[in-house]
């Protein structure tokens, strides 16, 4: 069954159309990356479906479920996922707390009798396992103590990826994951995605500038022009396609 869809998703600043109509459908096992030139309404497209802006029309659907209406929360707790170009982060506090109260707040519905969020951790074994467990698959494990504020930019976005990963969603949407970082940094992202990818029950959207990540990482890519979806497909037939080719990287006809 298709797990997330826009149909005919639409917002309007003004007289300016930022998402046109745009209706789509995500299945689950696919990673699709979104992509166009600047100004074509990647972010906005996504801040739509989150939640973050409401829809002038259309409607966004996950599992059958209309969440059109709803909140960026309610839509979090509905299974979707939302990392962001900037850090969201609880920078006063240790690396260690920050996982820990998201993979807390995860599990509280899943006890019977709920729990405190800053209940004492000894008690709670397996969350504090799940915490370590996804410090390690950042490579944070050795930094838990230290404050949020004092990590470099590379590491707040690996931490941001845990928190998500924490929320354990249906859904993850990934939005320039690596803007930032340098080249040693971003291979742990990409990791961690090509390791979410390999779980077939989950779905992925990816926004990405970068053309390398995207042919390596996409089963599917949709390409937005204007607010507008041009192109839907494999990624080596949509990157080869003369609308993808005049759109994305300012290649005419005449200049093939």
């Amino acid at each position: 069954m298709t797990q997330l869809a826009t149909h005919d998703l639409t917002v309007r600043f003004g007289g300016h159309v930022a998402v046109n109509g745009v209706t789509c459908s995500f299945e689950p096992g696919t990673l699709t990356a979104i992509v166009g030139p600047n100004g074509a309404g990647k972010t906005t497209y996504f801040n739509l479906i989150s939640g973050q802006l409401k829809a002038t029309a259309g409607r966004v659907t996950l599992g059958g479920r209309d969440l059109t209406g709803t909140s960026a929360s309610a839509r979090t707790r509905a299974g979707l996922g939302r990392a962001f170009q900037l850090t969201n982060l609880f920078p006063r506090l240790t690396v260690l707390e920050n996982v820990r109260l998201a993979v807390q707040a995860t599990r509280e519905g899943t006890h019977r009798h709920g729990m405190n969020l800053w209940s004492v951790w000894s008690d709670h074994a397996d969350l504090v396992e799940r915490a370590d467990e996804l410090l390690r698959s950042i490579a944070l494990k050795d930094r838990e103590d230290e404050l949020v504020a004092s990590l470099p930019h590379g590491d707040q976005r690996k931490l941001e990826v845990a928190l998500l990963m924490a929320l354990e969603p249906q859904v993850y949407m990934f939005d320039e994951p690596t803007a930032g970082m340098n080249h040693a940094e971003a291979p742990v992202i990409l990791d961690l995605i090509r390791r979410l990818k390999a779980d077939k029950s989950k779905t992925i959207l990816l926004v990405e500038h970068k053309m390398d990540v995207v042919r390596e990482l996409a089963d599917r890519i949709i390409v937005l022009h204007n607010g507008t979806l041009v192109a839907d497909g494999k990624p080596a037939e949509v990157i080869a396609s003369p609308i993808v080719q005049e759109a994305y990287l300012g290649v005419t006809k005449e200049a093939a």
